[in-house]
């Protein structure tokens, strides 16, 4: 963005600016004058005085303050020459030698202090100068100049600023040049490092393009960062030839009001406890026999769905309302409250009419205790809120972006959509062209996938007939009440109107007749086809929110036939467990199986091959839309070949065909299109199908080892001589391309990756892998199943990764301690940090104790944090009071948790088998103790395999016999917090 004088004379008038050139650092602030602008300049000290008196000329409002880094002020100088009119001066030199040094001129409006603990020289690292700018009915703000100096530690520059700005309960905007290029912040550690710290401490870079820029680079290392994220504010660059640093700038309003309507309107059933009492009292009572007497499973429901929802509008009508809402960004202050608010405001008036001492301290007496009162009932209401959607991610994010502020977006979609260079803005033709895009998503790229011609039939037949056939048990009103008491009680309604909040409520009430309607429909093999309508909700993706194509849909399908597919899915897994018709390489919707569990089959079967000396390939296959692209005819074909045939085969025949959907978009809804392809988007069944449907690819190829998690696809093959396993892989793949053609599936070569793992010399090779003419790009990290991997199983990029990420969670969390209490703060804790730590740490956690330090820093920072304690506590008995475990112990937590499956048998065959008891291998009697495996390398010695082993055989025997994981998760979690408890009275008496 570049700002002019006439872009600075139209903004608001209370509005701030914050610009910064080479040095003109800028930050905006709002205190008496209404725009303010921060200038910071470097270079010699005559020049800085004529930039500064020409640049303030050419801007029609004052600056209130000017930053300035490397002013070279120095004793011999002097600053008299360097006074500007009106502006009070403030400066920092160097002590012991000359250069550098930061300046600020404050407007003399402003009342301001230098803050003398935020003020410091430290010799070759930085000069800072911090003042305090003083502001009635808001809070202060801090502005900070910094100059670091180059070449000087990043570690120690960084702690310092971690020390200097954590905990500032004020609005803080630190500028200056610190040195540090933030446009390619990965590539150096140190840099990243910095980042993950200032977002840790809630202060946030305003600048991102590059403020310095020559013939031969472009840097980024002049910056605004600021903790605010209240107010709205504009950022960007100056293009100015003061310097050969790009001013930068930050236009900051702190008046800035999201204005909200105090009312809102719109159609809503009306749904209150007695109501919805009365709805399930009529349910029991109502006579059913009527659909007790019909044949086809079509009409049974069709006179089912028009009792219940006829019930349904009776005693919960859908109204149209225009509600008042009082106190609407406070929603905390309750009736109550409302009438202490009034009192106060008695007392108020009452001292301001007597004017006496007594009606004073009454009055602030009260005042103080009501402003108690609403900060904690504040904090309850929140803490409420999140205990109540601590399981649901997105309302949890929605509830702290209200108390963080943001609020969220006046319109879900944007006002206009783009189609072929056409704008449409009527919702309803916007709902029509995403149901068309949607539906024909599938049929398209299946025209696209080339005909495999003559190879179909060898393909197409890898699939051993089963002989035996599976059936379908009756449905019984117990199983039907189970089944829903398992489910959760989402508030998202269906084509009828209908939640599974409301399911839940009245099932009593419809078990009779559900069981009859899920019965007939086992019976006929029958689907209901009003149980086929789906409702989409278009949930935006990335890139231009414009464009239809940045969308993927999320289907709303009928309550009730959630409950049906989970019924037929009891009976479908039983069978395929049964006759073992997965492949172990499967670990998709499976029971007993998770992403750690495949990913640590992948790392087990590299680290094996790594430390016999030979090289591994691997092949991360990228799949477009593969759940809409499934060929009905086909997937029929391979259930029969599974034995999922008769009446059975029919109900799935039944339950793909004649599928329908529409989309709505802002309360406009689309008209119905069927669907003609793919397995049903966000149902119960739909994933069971997929996995079955891309089953037999594992048959493919006897030389690649396959690892999928559902249509995650990874190909892995190792060798002793690098050019033949090349040349391996490229055959393999060809026959898997074969097979993705044969079966519909679009295989997208271009997004492909592949991978050469271990160390060895093949890094500067060029590996060339063409697939049907495409060639495979070759990759040094990919996510995989959500873990960051790299050809030497380092896990530093994916440690980066996560150190990013909670960086941003700890900001999360620092705003949030000013409002919620501490038990809302664990569970955010729970919600934002820990899932970080825990997700297959059994995998990447054992690790050198250096690369994982960096983690454990972090989970302190947070731990004090949730605590409210300051920046230096010790955190054992922290973790103690709030019973979470220390990083380094949670990674053998959950490696424990592992070998105690495999000592009962219940991990995949494939990971079960690198586990083999004492007992088992020699014969002794040692059941509870494990082989330790010979390794030659250190990656292979942080498996689970080998170092989860050792953990186990020095385990208590008390922990190896717990009769269940649940016991096992419980007892090593409390000997691990007895050792903090023993570790915290040892310190004590240390302390005596």
């Amino acid at each position: 963005m570049t700002l002019t004088q006439s872009t600075i004379s139209s903004l608001p008038s209370q509005i701030i600016a914050v610009i910064t050139l080479k040095s003109i650092i800028t930050s905006t602030l709002n205190v008496k004058i209404s725009f303010h602008l921060f200038i910071s300049i470097a270079g010699a000290c005559m020049q800085i005085l004529i930039t500064l008196r020409n640049t303030c000329a050419i801007f029609p409002q004052r600056f209130s303050v000017i930053a300035i880094s490397e002013t070279w002020f120095n004793a011999e100088k002097g600053v008299e020459n360097f006074i500007l009119e009106g502006y009070e001066l403030r400066y920092c030199n160097r002590l012991n030698k000359g250069g550098g040094g930061v300046a600020l001129y404050v407007d003399k409006t402003l009342h301001f202090r230098v803050v003398n603990s935020m003020t410091a020289v430290v010799d070759n690292m930085l000069e800072c100068l911090t003042i305090e700018i003083s502001q009635e009915n808001q809070k202060n703000i801090v502005v900070s100049c910094i100059y670091r100096t180059p070449g000087s530690n990043m570690e120690m520059f960084t702690g310092w600023m971690e020390k200097m700005f954590v905990d500032k309960n004020k609005v803080i905007f630190v500028c200056g040049d610190f040195n540090i290029d933030l446009l390619n912040p990965h590539k150096i550690k140190a840099v990243e490092e910095f980042i993950n710290t200032m977002y840790s401490i809630c202060l946030f870079p305003r600048i991102t393009k590059p403020s310095r820029i020559t013939a031969s680079c472009a840097t980024l290392i002049d910056n605004i960062f600021s903790n605010d994220t209240e107010n709205k504010t504009v950022n960007g660059l100056l293009i100015n030839e003061i310097s050969d640093h790009l001013p930068v700038f930050t236009v900051y309003d702190n008046s800035y009001v999201n204005h909200k309507l105090h009312f809102s309107m719109g159609y809503r059933r009306i749904k209150t406890e007695t109501s919805i009492n009365a709805f399930k009292t009529e349910l029991l009572e109502h006579n059913w026999d009527v659909i007790y007497q019909k044949e086809t499973v079509d009409e049974a429901y069709d006179y089912f769905l028009r009792i219940f929802g006829s019930m349904y509008d009776k005693h919960c009508p859908v109204k149209k309302f225009k509600e008042k809402i009082k106190y609407f960004h406070c929603p905390w202050i309750t009736k109550g409250l409302q009438n202490a608010c009034k009192k106060k405001n008695t007392l108020y008036k009452n001292y301001l009419k007597k004017r006496t001492k007594e009606a004073e301290i009454k009055y602030k007496k009260y005042k103080n205790k009501l402003t108690q009162i609403i900060r904690t009932c504040k904090k309850e209401y929140y803490g409420k809120l999140l205990e109540e959607n601590k399981s649901n991610i997105k309302k949890t994010w929605g509830i702290l972006n209200t108390i963080l502020r943001k609020g969220n977006k006046e319109d879900s979609y944007p006002k206009y959509f783009i189609s072929k260079s056409e704008e449409i803005d009527q919702r309803e033709e916007i709902a029509k062209r995403f149901n068309d895009f949607f539906v024909n998503v599938g049929p398209e790229l299946e025209k696209q996938i080339p005909d495999p011609g003559t190879f179909r039939k060898d393909v197409q037949m890898l699939i051993d007939r089963n002989p035996s056939s599976m059936f379908l048990n009756p449905v019984t009103e117990n199983e039907i009440l189970k089944t829903v008491r398992g489910m959760k009680g989402k508030l998202s309604t269906d084509v009828n109107g209908i939640d599974m909040a409301l399911v839940k409520t009245v099932i009593s009430g419809i078990l009779k007749p559900l069981e009859y309607i899920f019965n007939l429909s086992f019976q006929t093999g029958s689907f209901p086809n009003q149980m086929k309508i789906a409702k989409v909700i278009p949930l935006y993706k990335t890139g231009n929110k414009h464009h239809f194509t940045n969308y993927r849909p999320v289907s709303m399908l009928p309550q009730l036939s959630k409950i049906l597919e989970k019924m037929f899915i009891t009976r479908l897994n039983s069978f395929i467990e049964k006759h073992k018709i997965l492949d172990e390489g499967q670990y998709g919707f499976r029971s007993n199986r998770s992403t750690s569990l495949a990913l640590m089959n992948v790392i087990e079967n590299i680290t094996n091959a790594i430390d016999n000396k030979k090289h591994v390939i691997g092949v991360f296959i990228d799949l477009k839309k593969a759940f809409d692209t499934i060929n009905h005819c086909i997937l029929i074909h391979k259930l029969d070949r599974y034995g999922i045939r008769g009446l059975v085969l029919d109900w799935i025949r039944s339950y793909l065909s004649n599928r329908k959907q529409f989309v709505k978009v802002d309360g406009a809804c689309s008209q119905c299109l069927d669907i003609v392809c793919g397995v049903p988007q966000g149902s119960v069944l739909g994933p069971i199908l997929f996995i079955l449907y891309i089953n037999d690819l594992f048959q493919v190829s006897n030389k690649l080892r396959l690892v999928l998690f559902a249509d995650d696809t990874n190909v892995f093959c190792d060798g002793d001589d690098l050019q033949q396993l090349i040349e391996i892989v490229k055959k393999e793949m060809e026959k898997l391309k074969l097979w993705f053609d044969v079966n519909k599936l679009s295989l997208n070569l271009s997004k492909t990756k592949m991978m050469l793992f271990g160390h060895h010399k093949g890094k500067n090779i060029d590996i060339d892998m063409h697939i049907n003419g495409v060639k495979l790009e070759r990759i040094y990290e990919n996510k995989f199943l959500g873990v960051i991997i790299d050809d030497k199983l380092t896990w530093k990029a994916h440690i980066s990764y996560i150190q990013a990420k909670l960086s941003r969670s700890i900001s999360v969390l620092n705003k949030a301690k000013l409002v919620l209490d501490h038990k809302s703060l664990h569970m955010l804790y729970c919600t934002l940090v820990l899932p970080y730590f825990s997700y297959c740490v059994e995998v990447w956690g054992n690790n050198y104790k250096t690369t994982l330090h960096s983690l454990s820093i972090l989970q302190k920072r947070a731990i004090r944090i949730i605590h409210k304690v300051s920046y230096l506590e010790h955190t054992n008995k922290l973790f103690i009071e709030s019973k979470l475990l220390k990083f380094y112990d949670l990674v053998e937590y959950c490696t424990a948790q592992i070998i105690f499956k495999a000592k009962n048998n219940l991990l995949p065959t494939n990971i079960q088998r690198l586990f083999i008891t004492k007992e088992e291998k020699y014969n002794f009697r040692e059941k509870d103790t494990f082989v330790i495996h010979k390794a030659r390398t250190n990656k292979k010695r942080f498996c689970v395999s080998i170092c989860g082993v050792k953990l186990w055989n020095r385990t208590s025997k008390c922990l190896k016999q717990c009769p269940n994981i649940k016991e096992f998760k419980y007892r090593y979690r409390k000997m691990i917090m007895d050792k903090y408890v023993q570790i915290q009275k040892n310190t004590e008496c240390q302390h005596l």
